[in-house]
């Protein structure tokens, strides 16, 4: 039997994603590529959307926050089809709900990850690939590229928070007044409605007060006004959190910094900074109060990638969230995007 305070939580998710359905109806929905599924196993689905390119492989790791087609919104902003413009191989790693398993960052960080790696190379022959990570599923592909960098040829960032502790900013500051195991004992899975408002909580400006500073700025722009809803509509699309992956998250990462200090074990090997030597590409954003520059940056300089590049996106309007306005920014696409891709493949390809 659900406890009725887990019941209550489940019902506002229930609730928000029925507004986003509305939306949906309404046109103001993803417009999403034609993609098939090349994996399936345990929590975890594996979108291949590449029926021509012969290229490299960029495999995008999603955060298990929010469902992943921010990544691909619509024509004029999806990061996948600019990788298929450009002839990459493009997969994408989806999270899936599970309510019979509680993972952690093993699995998220780990085995899932690696389970796509290889259906990857048994489709395509291709021993590495280059992963691409935003927030927290940047974070992911991080601690997955140290544990395997002989899986990785590169890795690309955009917004990531990787040096946690003092330098996470006001989401690293809730983290450590966050009760992980009284909360994990109420929810066995942790509401994305409770996520959302706790990240309300620690940034009303950005979640709050940005989305209508930039629907004004955009009243008169159709196109911008089109993608702005379109976000809209993804926030409500909340996804629960293993309640073992959030104890990790916040216990190992946020408040002992262990992937900086290079004292995280995951699934008996050790990551840290020093395991980063494949090409490293980071993308610093427009909003460092969720990211703080200190919390992207400082792993980059640490890694010891004789190929390294940061790029600072400088913002887009209609993005209703500057944080990911490096995914569906009109000037992401025409310029940070070519740019990053071509780097990429120049770095990467064999």
């Amino acid at each position: 039997m659900i406890p009725s305070t887990q019941l209550s939580w489940v019902q506002t998710d229930q609730l928000r994603r029925a507004c986003g359905i509305l939306l949906d109806q309404l046109g103001l929905g993803p417009v999403e590529s034609p993609w098939r599924t090349a994996f399936a196993g345990k929590g975890v689905r594996l979108r291949a959307y590449h029926p021509k390119c012969r290229g490299p492989a960029l495999v995008i790791v999603s955060a298990p926050i929010k469902r992943p087609y921010i990544w691909d919104l619509s024509p004029k902003v999806s990061v996948v089809r600019r990788g298929l413009e450009r002839g990459w191989r493009v997969f994408l790693i989806e999270w899936l709900e599970r309510k019979d398993e509680d993972r952690g960052l093993a699995d998220y960080a780990d085995r899932l990850i690696v389970d796509c790696l290889d259906a990857i190379r048994g489709e395509t022959n291709l021993p590495r690939v280059t992963l691409v990570g935003h927030s927290i599923g940047g974070t992911l592909a991080a601690v997955c590229s140290a544990i395997h960098p002989e899986r990785v040829a590169g890795l690309m960032l955009l917004e990531t928070p990787l040096k946690f502790g003092d330098d996470a900013g006001s989401l690293g500051h809730l983290a450590t007044l966050t009760p992980t195991v009284r909360l994990r004992e109420v929810f066995r899975t942790i509401p994305g409605t409770l996520l959302d408002i706790a990240a309300v909580t620690a940034l009303p400006w950005s979640f709050v007060l940005m989305p209508y500073v930039d629907a004004v700025l955009i009243a008169t722009r159709p196109t911008n006004i089109a993608t702005h809803l379109r976000v809209r509509r993804w926030t409500l699309d909340e996804t629960p959190l293993p309640g073992h992956l959030f104890e990790e998250v916040v216990d190992r990462l946020y408040r002992e910094d262990r992937f900086y200090r290079g004292t995280l074990i995951v699934n008996r090997r050790r990551a840290s900074p020093e395991a980063v030597t494949m090409p490293l590409l980071t993308v610093l954003g427009a909003d460092s109060r969720i990211v703080p520059l200190a919390s992207a940056v400082l792993l980059h300089e640490k890694a010891p990638s004789r190929e390294k590049r940061l790029l600072r996106y400088g913002g887009d309007p209609g993005v209703a969230l500057p944080h990911v306005g490096t995914l569906v920014g009109e000037s992401a696409h025409r310029h940070l995007w070519p740019d990053a891709l071509q780097w990429l493949w120049a770095h990467t390809a064999d």
